[in-house]
């Protein structure tokens, strides 16, 4: 069986203040501007949210280079606290590697930081132990669009 007690934990700081990077998170347009590692994108037509406690959250990821592959994401929010904390879960299935109903969570904490700027706080898991290097990877490319996108 495989280890899934692991659980990703990261920081970043944002040159943006706390609304603008929640907005970032919750709004339809602004999400599929930046959500997904370089090389991954978002079609916009993909992203359905229903940002409240029990509401959805749908979209797609597709491979720029080979668009028949696909990540498709299907969320249910499970705390919300406007420009501050947002907590969704998928459960997964057929993900290999992970039992079929493993629910994996997302948690993601807005501060406000000297400057007018926005730490974000993300836990999400848990996934097998091999996953976390490439989880961290994405969502720091992600963020790096994410910067680029709150640059603007």
């Amino acid at each position: 069986m495989t280890d899934t007690t692991n659980e990703l934990v990261m920081t970043r700081v944002f040159d943006a203040p706390r609304e603008l990077v929640w907005r970032a998170f919750t709004d339809p347009d602004q999400f599929a501007a930046w959500f997904g590692p370089v090389g991954w994108s978002v079609p916009r037509e993909t992203v359905d949210f229903d940002v409240r406690v029990g509401g959805h959250q749908r979209f797609t990821m597709v491979n720029d280079d080979d668009p028949t592959k696909t990540s498709p994401a299907d969320g249910t929010f499970a705390e919300i606290v406007e420009n501050e904390l947002l907590v969704g879960y998928e459960e997964v299935k057929g993900v290999p590697g992970l039992e079929d109903g493993t629910r994996m969570t997302l948690r993601l904490e807005f501060h406000d930081e000297p400057g007018g700027k926005t730490r974000l706080e993300l836990r999400q898991g848990p996934f097998p132990a091999d996953w976390r290097s490439g989880a961290e990877q994405g969502w720091g490319s992600s963020f790096t669009k994410l910067d680029a996108l709150l640059a603007r």
